[in-house]
């Protein structure tokens, strides 16, 4: 089982960087003027995620399997070493965003000019490759960096929560089939129950308020340059979803528990 959580420790960070990075992209579109194509590039970057979702999704499945022949096995603290993992990934987008900040509005200016994904692949050559090593920026993180900057405390608040339940959706749903093996395969798919509250409270209020801030940006000289800022302060409010998504799973695998229970 070790070498089973190790893989699904690496996809869970690989899963929770990617995520994150996507930040980057959306300010170097900003930045650039090009937030479309910018748009574009995240969609690519999540369907990195999306992938490594689908492999580590049944591996995750495979503690509580585990756990049904193994009643010493604790799944539980397997499940919070795989949460931490989305901690630890969180963290590293947060270190790589100014380096990436960089890297992404280059790509975007070389797709500009090949037109597609293919050709930009194929354009790329070792020495451009050599050259990414210019593009490193160490962090800067400072206390001033953490003010509000006209971001409302709720939308920070919604986003901590948002990212815990995202974080904990599927593990939770898995726990609760651990929880009660009766009913463990209808359990196992509960995770939308999880995820759809997130789903509503970021549709409702998260989305739009990032919208209207990034749609200022584009507007704005000073908003532009405070994005960054903002995006800083969402990717640290993730961070901290991640860490209270320690305290969620528990909670959410028995409410999921009790609702199979119900149905």
């Amino acid at each position: 089982m070790i070498q089973t959580l190790i893989v699904v420790f690496v996809l869970t960070m690989v899963i929770h960087t990617a995520e994150t990075l996507s930040y980057s992209i959306r300010y170097a579109g900003v930045k650039l003027n090009k937030i479309a194509v910018a748009l574009s590039l995240t969609g690519i970057v999540l369907l990195v995620s999306r992938t490594s979702n689908l492999i580590q999704a049944p591996l995750t499945g495979k503690f509580v399997d585990y756990a049904k022949e193994h009643t010493s096995f604790d799944v539980l603290s397997y499940f919070r070493i795989i949460l931490l993992a989305a901690s630890i990934g969180t963290i590293a987008a947060i270190a790589l965003f100014p380096t990436f900040v960089n890297l992404f509005g280059r790509i975007i200016n070389k797709l500009e000019v090949a037109g597609s994904i293919p050709k930009l692949i194929s354009s790329v050559t070792v020495g451009q490759l050599k050259n990414t090593r210019h593009y490193i920026k160490k962090p800067n993180l400072s206390l001033s960096q953490f003010r509000y900057l006209g971001v409302p405390n709720r939308f920070i608040l919604l986003h901590v929560v948002v990212t815990a339940f995202y974080t904990v959706g599927v593990l939770s749903s898995l726990y609760a089939a651990h929880l009660v093996p009766a009913h463990s395969t209808m359990a196992s798919q509960a995770s939308g129950l999880i995820n759809g509250m997130a789903t509503i409270i970021l549709t409702i209020f998260i989305d739009p308020q990032l919208g209207l801030i990034t749609d200022k940006a584009t507007r704005d000289e000073e908003a532009k340059n405070q994005l960054g800022k903002v995006y800083t302060m969402l990717m640290v409010s993730r961070f901290f979803g991640t860490m209270l998504a320690q305290l969620v799973i528990v909670p959410a695998a028995y409410l999921i528990s009790v609702i199979v229970g119900w149905l």
